[in-house]
Formats: C-alpha cells, structure tokens, sequence
C-alpha cells in the first residue's frame, strides 16, 4: 500500500502549499487507493447493512475493484440512491440515514481519502468535528484551557445543516481548488442520486447524504469557509488591548495591607486584603479590551466574548447574515442564544459550559501570599438533565426496574452489557469537574441489574450480591464489584471475565488521545488485504480468482445453527476471523449451502503457503 500512501502524501503537500489540484480523477483509478479504501471501511459497523441492493462485503475480490474502476475510467459509473432509514432521536424525532450500497461506499472512500489528505492541512484550528486527531474532547479542552475570562458566550446551531446544503454552493466550494471538471461532475451526480423509500425514488435537490462516508468532510469543506470568516474578519475587528485595565481601588487596598502586615499590624491586614478580595483585581467591563473566541464541532459552534452585551447581539447577527448570503444556510433561532457566561452555563456537545466564580478557593503564591485561584476560569460540568435522563432509562414509576429485553441473556452478557453502557457515559464525562454527579445514575444502574438478575433466575436481590460480589483494585484504589467468570474450554487460556463497577469518577481534563497534527505515514497493508493479494484459498488452497466472505460477527460462528458445524465455520473459528479468503468455487459453495467441491487442506499448510507467497510479494 506504499504507492497509497505516496499518492495521498503527494496531495496533503499540494494542501499545505495551497496549489491547486488538478487531474484528481486518474487518482480514483489507483487499485491501491481501493485497497486502502476496502481494509478502512469493511471494519466498520455498518459495512455488511445493505443498501438498495443485497451487496455487501461478502464476496468481495480484486476483480470487483477492476470492474469498478473500468467504469469510472469511462465515465460510466452511476451512483444509485441510498436506502432511506429512520433512527430516533432524543427529542422523539426522527432522523433521517441513508444507507448507500457497498460499491458506492468503496467509491466515496476513496474520494474522501483524496478530499482529507488534500483540504485537511488547510482546515482551520477551530474546526474538531469529523477530522483525525481531533474529536469532541479536543474542541472541549481548547475551551477549557483559553477561555478563561469570557463574559459572553454565543451558542451557534445550523439549521438542519446537512439536509440543506446547497448543491450549486458546495460544487462551487470544491471548484475553487479542484480543477477537474470530471471530478466534480462525479461529486454533483453523487449528491443527485437522491434516495429510495417505500421503494419510492425520492430527489435530492439539496444536502449531503446523511449516512453517506464522505458526507461530513464535504460539510467541513463548505463550513470552513465561516471558519475563516470568523477567524480573519470577526476576531480582528472584536480583538483590542493587550491587557485588562487595573482596579486602582483593588490595589489601593492590597498595598495597604502590605504596609500593614510591614508595620507588625497582621490582623488589621488580613482584614483589608479580605475587603480587596471581594472586589475584581482588573476592570471587568474595560471598553479599551475586547477578546472573542470562536470553536465548532460539525454544525455546533459557540463563541466566547469578552466584551458588552450589545457587540455580541452584534456578532450573532453578522454570523448569520454570513450564512444566509454566502452559504445559502440559516441559524437556528430556538438553538442559537447568549448567554451571560457568569450568571448561567452554556450548552456544547452536551456540556454544561460556564465560568467559575467562587472568592473563597484560594492557592499561595511563591511569595508566600494566597491568591484567587479559579475566578474566571472555564468549568466544564456535567448537565443535570443528563443524569436525570439517564437514570429514567432504568427506571419505572421512580424506582429502577429489571430490563425485560435482557432476560434471554446469560448472566456473563447482562453484567457486560451495563458495564459497556455506563463505561462510555463515564469517559465521555471525563473532563468534567463534577463527574462525580453519575454516582447517582450508577447507583440506579446496579439497582437494575441485580434485579434483572435476580429475575432471571427467580432469587432475591441479596442472594445476587452474595454470588457476585468481589474486590478489584484500579489505580492503586480497592473496589466492591459484581463479577462473573466464565473458564473456556481449553483451560490453559484465559477465562472471560464480566465485571460491573471499578470505574473511577475522577475529573481528567487530559483524557482521551493528545491531539497531533495529521501526517501521512507507511502503516504498512492490513492483513486482509495481504491475504487477499498473495491469491490462496484458506479452505483448498487453490490460487485462482478469490473473494472474500464476510460474516457480521464471531459471536454468529458460534451460535451456528445444528448441532455439528459446517467445516468452513469451524476453520473461521480456528482462524478467529470474521473474514475468509475463498476462491470462486468454495465461496459459491457456502453461499449455496452446499457441501464443499473441493477437498479441504490443513490449516498449517495454508498458513506456509501464504508466508511463502509474502515473501515473494
């Protein structure tokens, strides 16, 4: 995959420079470029969802991406329109998804792998959503650690952004640095290839395809361009002084105090730095200061500002009309508000985002004085509404409840399938002063789960503790849990282990991945595709023609129907692959559910061919 990685690296120079890309089109005819394309996205865990059609994965070959790219070197591949599915949202709306078939995925990886490596090195820092490196957590801590001081915040949310992207707009965007009329010609037959409902065909006159792999870059692509609106028209204009003005009164008493406490006069002094102590060191409404701050995350962005109330009015305004004249989008009113950043808190990527205010936390300096050590800085805190949200998912009538859906499980699944659901709440929670609030929705959690297992084997509560219970330690810090072990078969490996509990509370502002700079570097080939190229079936090891069956997961190994499995599921198991390089004959042969043509080798021969085979490759 060497020649990917050149082809990509090649373009993120051109992106650093800002030159042009021209000739993108032959780039969509490299099979290294699919390769690359194909390991990435048959990890993921929507690849084996349909689309309009039954394609997926399963029988994927190097063929199929030869026959893929004929056509597109002829100008004669067509997108077909995406299977229109609907997933809940939590304001008991529904939101629309669009499930492209398989090839279509493949292609738009490509395209994306292009697009990124080309327009990410021009992106602008204040953009974390959908980008590598860079997530919810970064765009949060960037808040958190140069923010401190905002009296305003301006929370920004566009309205239904994705769905009403202007098409015309978009393709104008992509022509101002793609010169490639072949290229952006197969980007607007994508976003026309509108989509099927009820077996209806639906047109797409506006909007990306929600569920489509390269639909956020192109959102990212279009939204850049309010980025450096803020950034190189807004920031400069609302930006003045180098420092807040002195209050002349707050230092007036606090060289009193000095000269108190020089006097031998402590308890009068104490008292006078106590008084300057109640009042701000520096003028909070200085008309000679002026600083505004500016994040977004997809379609979510908030400013911080300081400065008077009216200059944000201001800003909210020009943002918009920016929008509406520009981008051809529209804020929403009901999401976009400002907010007094020391009186309430700011909602972003579900986030309470405030200003902390308290005179009595306090931290010596080096000279042996205390000082206020948190006012004006950025608290980031976990919403209340989030807990109580969270805790009625387990609960009935106000007391928690057992999960019927959870009763056909064995015990080892039901305490996983907690813990799972409350480790991602906690992490996500991570950077939170006051994360210690989820005690509440764990405690309402556990009360759940014992009862769900006490129902499932019809015995009381505290029978479930005493089965259950056990000790961990994590960090150096002693936890009661529940726990379950299940010994596998062969002895001599590890048992699974299901444990509920054990995970810290603790406030991490540095959780999660640092951020870095992209960077094209040899990650060298995945292993399926190296499979795939050295061309050896794993079932009869014939080298011929081979494709790649897929199953959705392990565990559908395993939970084979009948009571002998077939040779090919008990050889995926040995494997522990989801996947298996088949030729055309054995693959035909499991997809028919026939018994196999061609006689089986041993595992250990196929294995010794295909490390020869690497060699060679």
């Amino acid at each position: 995959m060497r020649e990917a990685d050149t082809i990509l690296g090649l373009i993120q120079e051109r992106g650093k420079k800002g030159l042009p890309l021209e000739r993108v089109y032959r780039l969509l005819f490299s099979r290294e470029l699919f390769l690359k394309a194909y390991g990435k996205t048959q990890k993921n865990k929507g690849a084996m969802t349909h689309g309009v059609t039954d394609e997926t994965p399963d029988g994927m070959s190097l063929k199929k991406i030869e026959t893929i790219i004929e056509l597109l070197r002829y100008e004669r591949y067509e997108w077909l329109p995406a299977r229109r599915v609907y997933i809940p949202k939590k304001n008991g709306k529904k939101r629309p998804l669009g499930v492209p078939v398989w090839s279509d995925k493949l292609v738009q990886e490509v395209v994306r792998q292009v697009l990124e490596a080309y327009y990410e090195p021009q992106f602008s820092e204040s953009s974390h959503g959908f980008r590598p490196e860079r997530s919810c957590a970064t765009a949060l801590r960037e808040i958190y650690h140069h923010w401190t001081g905002t009296v305003w915040f301006i929370e920004g949310d566009i309205k239904a952004c994705f769905d009403e992207l202007n098409h015309e707009m978009l393709l104008k965007i992509l022509s101002e640095k793609i010169h490639d009329g072949r290229f952006i010609n197969l980007m607007r037959e994508l976003l026309e290839a509108g989509y099927m409902e009820d077996w209806t065909w639906n047109e797409t006159t506006e909007g990306t395809p929600q569920g489509g792999v390269v639909s956020p870059l192109l959102a990212n692509i279009m939204l850049d361009k309010l980025d450096k609106y803020v950034e190189n028209v807004l920031i400069p204009q609302y930006t003045k002084g180098v420092t807040k003005a002195r209050n002349n009164e707050y230092r007036r008493l606090i060289m009193k105090a000095w000269r108190l406490k020089k006097r031998g006069e402590s308890e009068k002094a104490k008292e006078v730095r106590k008084l300057a102590q109640t009042m701000p060191s520096q003028i909070l409404d200085d008309p000679e200061f002026r600083r505004l701050r500016y994040v977004r995350y997809a379609d979510d962005f908030i400013l911080g500002y300081i400065g008077p109330r009216s200059e944000a009015e201001e800003i909210k305004l020009r943002i918009g009309k920016f929008l509406q004249e520009e981008l051809k989008l529209e804020l929403s009113e009901a999401k976009t508000l400002i907010t007094n950043a020391r009186k309430d808190a700011a909602r972003f990527l579900g986030y309470e985002v405030t200003v902390l205010q308290e005179d009595r936390q306090r931290s010596m300096t080096i000279y042996g004085s205390d000082r206020r050590s948190i006012n004006g800085r950025i608290g980031l805190k976990v919403p209340k509404d989030v807990v109580e949200e969270k805790c009625r998912d387990y609960m009935q009538d106000g007391k928690p409840i057992h999960r019927i859906e959870l009763m056909q499980e064995d015990e080892y699944t039901i305490i996983n399938t907690y813990q799972l659901e409350f480790r991602g709440l906690a992490n996500y929670y991570q950077l939170a002063f006051n994360m210690h609030e989820l005690n509440r929705v764990e405690g309402v959690m556990e009360t759940s789960l014992t009862k769900t297992l006490a129902r499932k084997f019809q015995v009381s509560v505290s029978r479930i503790y005493e089965k259950y219970r056990a000790k961990v330690e994590v960090k150096g810090k002693k936890y009661s849990v529940l726990q379950v072990i299940v010994p596998k078969h062969d002895r001599s490996k590890k048992p699974l282990v299901a444990t509920w509990g054990g995970i810290p509370l603790s406030w991490d502002i540095k959780a999660t991945i640092a951020e870095r700079p992209l960077k094209v570097r040899w990650k060298g080939q995945t292993e399926l595709i190296r499979r795939l190229i050295v061309g050896y079936c794993e079932l009869c090891g014939r080298m011929e023609q081979l494709e790649v069956h897929h199953v959705r997961a392990m565990k559908d190994l395993h939970q084979y129907p009948g009571r002998e499995k077939p040779p090919w599921v008990r050889r995926m198991i040995a494997l522990q692959r989801k996947t298996m390089v088949l030729c055309e004959t054995c693959h035909d042969d499991i997809q028919y559910g026939r018994t196999l043509t061609r006689p089986m080798i041993e595992l250990a021969n196929i294995k010794a061919k295909q490390k020869e085979a690497m060699k060679r490759y």
